[in-house]
């Protein structure tokens, strides 16, 4: 069974990661989809991503819920119908889902260049002076991770992640850090943690007490 990890963490979240080995075959012919989510999938034009959804659903099933349990608002924010918090992440080979009593945001994203590459776009690209190559793409990967996992929490549209979402300086060693949300003249605190599973970096934003 590919299920790789469950996480638990405060406020009654657990953290399931799935690494994808099954074919689409496999993992379609396991899950239950209600007609929406199968319309969803047909019309996906690429098969990592139809297999990064099903495999979502298998992880609702580890968390106790089925694809019935899941439903997106007018925002395309994903909810539970008992009222639990959830989010969701796919990248390449894994899929994730976090389950919790608070409102919190996660994602994973593969290591590549290309994220190193685009830094100046959506961060302050000081955070990674004196790191070598493979530090400063760890760390660039983080802070994308950060910037996706806040705006999922907020999930309002017009969020820049460059001019809106600022992380605090932080050592990638340490596994946590800090970051801020300064939009339409308020300032939103968050308490982020993140590790390294295999090639990938995993995010996890909570709002600061």
């Amino acid at each position: 069974m590919p299920l790789q990890q469950i996480i638990s963490l405060k406020y009654n979240t657990k953290i399931f990661v799935w690494k994808i080995s099954e074919s689409f075959n496999e993992l379609f012919r396991s899950v239950v989809l209600k007609d929406v989510s199968l319309a969803r999938v047909e019309n996906m034009k690429a098969e990592s991503h139809q297999k990064g959804f099903l495999a979502v659903r298998k992880l609702l099933e580890v968390a106790g819920y089925d694809d019935f349990d899941l439903y997106y608002d007018d925002f395309g924010k994903p909810n539970l119908k008992d009222g639990k918090h959830i989010s969701i992440s796919h990248s390449n080979d894994f899929s994730v889902i976090a389950v919790s009593d608070c409102n919190l945001g996660i994602d994973i994203e593969i290591l590549k260049d290309k994220t190193l590459k685009l830094a100046p776009r959506y961060m302050d690209v000081s955070h990674l002076e004196n790191l070598s190559k493979e530090e400063a793409l760890e760390k660039a990967t983080v802070i994308w991770g950060i910037k996706e996992s806040i705006f999922k929490i907020k999930n309002i549209e017009g969020i820049s992640f460059k001019n809106h979402i600022f992380e605090k300086k932080f050592e990638l060693s340490v596994g946590k850090c800090s970051a801020e949300l300064r939009f339409e003249n308020q300032v939103e605190q968050f308490n982020i943690q993140h590790q390294k599973v295999d090639s990938y970096i995993l995010v996890i934003a909570f709002r600061a007490n």
